[in-house]
Formats: C-alpha cells, sequence, structure tokens
C-alpha cells in the first residue's frame, strides 16, 4: 500500500511501517497535520521497496511485524549504500529491556518511541532526527567538502573508537591543543580530559549508546603545555555495517564566553560593593562635615600659642584623610559630582607630565607616546588628571628596582566582535588611554580582584587599596571601560576606553570675582535632617553676618516660607532628606517666593540634582564635607550669582 498526504507547507517525507492499520493510518494523520508529507507500508519488506523508489527523510518502523521485523528492516536500510544514512525511528507497544535498546541501536536505529505516546513527543522525536537527518545528509553531500569544512572549522572535530581512542582530529583541534595528527592518533580521551571530567566523558559515551537522548555538555580538555582550556562537547555515533564502532565530537571552546561570564560576575560584584560604599561615605560625609568644620570654627576662636591647638590640628588632620577615603569610595561606587568638559587627554597628560616624573622617582623612565591626531572626549578634567596619576603610581609601585613606564594615547575603533568580548562595551568610536610598566606583572587570581575596594598585594601601611577602585568607578561614571592586561614577570598596561565625541575642546573661563569677603547680611533659609550639620552651618554662617531661620525637614521649611513676612534671599538645602527632597522642596518654595536662591548640599549624588553624577547645568551646589570657609564661599558666590 502506498499513499502521499496532500500538498503541504513543508518537503520532509516520512515513511511509516507498521502492520497495523489503525496504528498506521493514526500516525500518518498527526505528521500530516504537523505538515509532513508521508508515505506508508504495511510491513518491512514493501517499506523497503518504498524507500528505494522514494528516499524519504525519516523512516519509522514498528519492531514487532511479521516478514521482516523492525530491527531487521534497520539492518537492510544501513547496509543499502544509498539508504544507509537515513535517519531511523523504533516504535514499540512493549517496554523496552536496556537489551533491545542495545539491540536496535545496534541494528541501526537512531532513537526509540514506546506507544502509546503523547503526540507532543512523537513530534519532537520526528524533528530533532529530521534535523539531525539534514545535517548529516548535508555533511555527506561531498566528501571533499566535508574534509574541507572539518579542516577549516573554527571548532575541534574528532572522532575516537568505543574504547576512546582518538582516530582523527582536524586543525582546529591540533592547534587549540597543541599535539599534532600522529600524537593524537597515539592517544586517548584520559589523557587529554582533565582528570575530574575523564568519568563524565565515559558516562556520555555510555548513554548515547544506550539510545538515551543527549544535550550539549561541558568538560575541560588540557593541552599539550598544560593549560585547562573549557570547551562544549557534542557528540553522535560513527556506524558501520549498521553496527556503532566509534563517536564523532565537536568540541567548541567556550573560553570566551566563560571569560564574559566571569566579567559579568566581577561586574555585578563591584556594583553590589559599590553600591554599599557609596551609602556608607553619604553618613560619613555628614559626621565628617561636622568634625571638620567645628574643628575650624574652634581654631579661630584659639590664640596661636593655646596649648589646645595642637590637638585641634590633629583632629582636622585625621578629618582630612577620612574626607580623601569617603572621597574615594565616592568615585568607586560612582557617585561623584562631575562637571564633565570637552577635552583632549593629550594636554591633560602634557600639563601634568613634569608633575608625573617627579611622583615616579629618578628610576623609573616615563614615556609619553601620544597620539597627535587624538580626538576629544567628555569627561571631568580633574578627575582624568586623578585616573591617570593613580594608574602611574600603580605602575611606579609595579617596579621597585626601577623600569619604563608608557603613558600611549589612541584613536581606536572598538567594533562587535570586541563588543561581544567584553561586558558593557558598546561598538564605536573610542579614545584609547593605556599606562603599561616593565613591572612584576599580575596572577590571573590578583586581576579577578585588582579593582575592589580595599585590596592590594602592597605591605601593611603602604596603600589603601583605592587608588585603582577610584580610577574604575571614575571611568565608569565618565561612560567609558577600563581593562588590565597583565602576566606575572611580564609587566601589565591598563587600558581606559572613553567614547569619542566631535565637538571643540572647552576653555576655561572665570566669570566670578575673587571676593576678599564673603560676609553678608541676608537672610538665609537653612533645610538639614541631619542635626550636627545643621548646627555646624548655622554657627558658620552667623558668624559672617547672614541671618539664619532653620527648618528640620521640607515641610517645616514650606511653612517657613510661607509665614515668614521678610524676604529669604537663598535657601540652603540637603538633597537627600525623609518625606520631601530638596529639589521637591526648592519647588515648593519657589511657587511661595519667586526667584528665590537654592544651595544644595549633598554627601551622595544618587539624586535629583545630578544625573548619574553629571550636575545640572545653573545648579548651585556643594559636596558633603566642606569647611567652613569653602560653605561662605558658595554662599557668597550663590547669592551674587544672577537668576
Amino acid at each position: 500500500m502506498y499513499s502521499e498526504s496532500k500538498e503541504s507547507p513543508r518537503n520532509d517525507v516520512i515513511l511509516i511501517v507498521n502492520d497495523v492499520p489503525d496504528q498506521l493510518n493514526l500516525m500518518a494523520v498527526l505528521l500530516r497535520k504537523t505538515g509532513y508529507n508521508v508515505l506508508m507500508a504495511e510491513d518491512g519488506r514493501e517499506g523497503f521497496k518504498i524507500a528505494k523508489r522514494e528516499h524519504p527523510d525519516l523512516i519509522i518502523s514498528d519492531v514487532a511485524m511479521p516478514n521482516v521485523n523492525g530491527f531487521e528492516l534497520c539492518h537492510i536500510v544501513r547496509e543499502d549504500k544509498e539508504l544507509g544514512d537515513t535517519p531511523l525511528l523504533l516504535v514499540s507497544a512493549f517496554h523496552l529491556s536496556t537489551e533491545s535498546a542495545v539491540k536496535g541501536l545496534q541494528a541501526g536505529a537512531d532513537d526509540y518511541l514506546e506507544a502509546p505516546y503523547e503526540p507532543v513527543r512523537l513530534i519532537a522525536k520526528v524533528s530533532r532526527l529530521l534535523e539531525r537527518g539534514r545535517l548529516e545528509a548535508a555533511l555527506k553531500e561531498s566528501e571533499e567538502r566535508y574534509r574541507d569544512l572539518v579542516e577549516n572549522a573554527q571548532d575541534i572535530i574528532y572522532t575516537h573508537d568505543l574504547e576512546g581512542r582518538y582516530t582523527s582530529l582536524n586543525k582546529a583541534g591540533q592547534r587549540i591543543t597543541g599535539y599534532t595528527l600522529e600524537e593524537a592518533l597515539t592517544m586517548g580521551i584520559s589523557q587529554t580530559v582533565a582528570p575530574e571530567y575523564i568519568e563524565k566523558a565515559r558516562q556520555m559515551i555510555g548513554r548515547k549508546l544506550a539510545g538515551e537522548e543527549q544535550s550539549a555538555y561541558e568538560l575541560e580538555i588540557i593541552t599539550k603545555d598544560g593549560r585547562r582550556v573549557a570547551v562544549e562537547v557534542n557528540t553522535r555515533l560513527i556506524y558501520e555495517n549498521g553496527v556503532a564502532v566509534g563517536v564523532q565530537g565537536i568540541a567548541r571552546d567556550v573560553m570566551e564566553r566563560k571569560n564574559l561570564e566571569e566579567q559579568l560576575q566581577r561586574s555585578q560584584k563591584l556594583e553590589a560593593v559599590g553600591r554599599l560604599a557609596g551609602g556608607i561615605a553619604h553618613d560619613f560625609n555628614n559626621l565628617l562635615t561636622a568634625i571638620m568644620g567645628y574643628s575650624d570654627l574652634a581654631l579661630r576662636r584659639l590664640g596661636a600659642d593655646d596649648p589646645l591647638r595642637a590637638n585641634l590640628e590633629e583632629i582636622r588632620k585625621a578629618g582630612l584623610r577620612a574626607t580623601s577615603l569617603t572621597s574615594q569610595l565616592l568615585a568607586f561606587s560612582r557617585k561623584q559630582v562631575l562637571q564633565p568638559k570637552v577635552l583632549n587627554l593629550n594636554s591633560i597628560i602634557s600639563e601634568t607630565e613634569k608633575m608625573l616624573k617627579r611622583l615616579i622617582g629618578e628610576d623609573v623612565e616615563l614615556r609619553a607616546v601620544l597620539d597627535p591626531s587624538l580626538g576629544q572626549v567628555k569627561a571631568d578634567p580633574g578627575q582624568m588628571v586623578q585616573v591617570i596619576m593613580n594608574l602611574v603610581v600603580n605602575a611606579r609601585d609595579a617596579m621597585p628596582e626601577g623600569g619604563k613606564l608608557t603613558i600611549e594615547t589612541k584613536n581606536v575603533y572598538l567594533d562587535k566582535k570586541y563588543a561581544s568580548q567584553h561586558v558593557a562595551v558598546e561598538p564605536g568610536h573610542y579614545v584609547m588611554i593605556a599606562v603599561s610598566d616593565t613591572g612584576h606583572g599580575m596572577i590571573p587570581e590578583t586581576q579577578a580582584h585588582i579593582f575592589e575596594p580595599f585590596f592590594t598585594t602592597k605591605e601593611m601601611g603602604k596603600g589603601t587599596g583605592l587608588g585603582l577602585s577610584t580610577v574604575y568607578g571614575i571611568v565608569k561614571q565618565s561612560g567609558g571601560n577600563i581593562w588590565v592586561y597583565s602576566e606575572a614577570y611580564k609587566g601589565t598596561t591598563f587600558k581606559v576606553y572613553l567614547p569619542r565625541v566631535d565637538e571643540q575642546v572647552e576653555t576655561e573661563r572665570f566669570l566670578l570675582e575673587k571676593s576678599e569677603s564673603h560676609r553678608g547680611s541676608e537672610t538665609i533659609l537653612l533645610v538639614e535632617d541631619e542635626e550636627l550639620v545643621r548646627g555646624l552651618v548655622y554657627d558658620t554662617l552667623e558668624l559672617e553676618g547672614y541671618k539664619v531661620l532653620v527648618a528640620n525637614n521640607g515641610k517645616e521649611a514650606l511653612r517657613i516660607g510661607e509665614e515668614y513676612r521678610s524676604e529669604i534671599h537663598l535657601v540652603i538645602t540637603d538633597v537627600v532628606m525623609p518625606e520631601m527632597g530638596g529639589r521637591a522642596l526648592a519647588e515648593g518654595i519657589a511657587r511661595l517666593r519667586t526667584g528665590i536662591k537654592v544651595l544644595y548640599m549633598s554627601g551622595y549624588t544618587d539624586d535629583a540634582i545630578v544625573h548619574h553624577g553629571v550636575l545640572d547645568k545653573g545648579v548651585n551646589f556643594i559636596q558633603k564635607p566642606f569647611a567652613p570657609d569653602a560653605l561662605v564661599k558658595r554662599v557668597r558666590e550663590a547669592l551674587d550669582k544672577s537668576l
């Protein structure tokens, strides 16, 4: 009996062989509904004749049939030169023992299906076998094309017998493993697979022989020079005369993917630590504002020979050191307030070169290789100086006995391939600054932690472990990326990539004249929820002659703004406060008093006044912690500035 479906959107032809008409017709209906062309035969002999004539893409055969059963049909098909590669799916209404499964596989079946079966399971197996059949047919289409494909593939393609001895290895495999073909043919998987993965590899082969469905799996191989390479492996059985005699495998080098995963994990870890560091710095900045401020106020009141003066100066010095630490923590956590300008990094390097030479000492030779056609970037000039200085100091410390330190700039284009290998990189034009040294280098374990705050390889007391963390934060906050390249005893290179901008370099223009005095008599509304800071600002401004109205929160400030009958010249407000933040307060009080000026204070930039750390144009802002002198200067500037 021979039957064919009506016209179908699919071109796949499936031959069903079953001596039970009801089962035959039911399967045919299911496959036709899915869109396949169906041929039918009621026994193995007729099925083989139809297969010889029509060359189906898949044969589905019942096991138990008179004359020629499913196992025998598998043998016949596998031994036929024209049909030998046709995918075969055996169907049985009886529970299959392991022995039967092995017998079927040895006969040449590609898969088994027990009846009764769910239609979706049948369709899934059919789809998988057809897909595999298409791949195998494509490979066999031309032996020459196949060999060319194998030899020029970027993946490792190999074969081995059932004992694990290699019988072939393509050029990519030889290149990646370091073994020649002749060497590989004398070896087995136990000599190339990492010891802890050998059992897994053997189990996978056993499952394949048992007919189990198998997806790709990962393991590590050991190269000739002892390196470990992570690979993703797909395998299929090799048949001779219908009998499985070996395994063909494709092993894809996934080290690039693994590296990306590790980069992502490190990036996420740094993000989490950054959020924690930023929060801590915010709280510390409020405390340091009070410590530094009250120290300054007290020092003003003491005579030059007062015995308490030395104690207060030590407190102030400690406060300055703590301020430096919180500043670095804020830089790492990308919570600094930046004032970016269009600038040329060559100019920054040239202007700081003399200072850098003094910084590194006479034992280190400094070379600047600057691209004369270097493009512009948009960044905070002061922060870029900090980046260069920190990288130079790090390079100097890596060369205690002297060496060469090179600063290089270059225009680069990072393409899609580079971006795919590096987390958070967008393809495009960048300006690169690289700082290289000839020092002792770093092992991979050190590189994995190099940007973490407080991580240092220096002796106790010889570094805070915040230098490179600060660099990382500044670069990231500036929209760039930084990567480290190093090997033990072979030096280190840090490469910073900042987005290139097609704009003219901005020149500094100082519009405000320096004032000899910052005193005043204006009325200022002070809004601060932190009592220590509130008291300091109040005392400082009172000493300078200002009249100060005090509010603990935004709602109280609005009430004062509404009820106070005289003019309020300036509002000084913290940005982050409970219930009502500084921005909302400013908007509310502006509705009550048109044209009122506002000066914002904050120890943290995750708020409405700055966006990704960039200060809004025209906003008056002072970063905590601040000294009294800095506060009164900023207050005077805000009062004198035209709206």
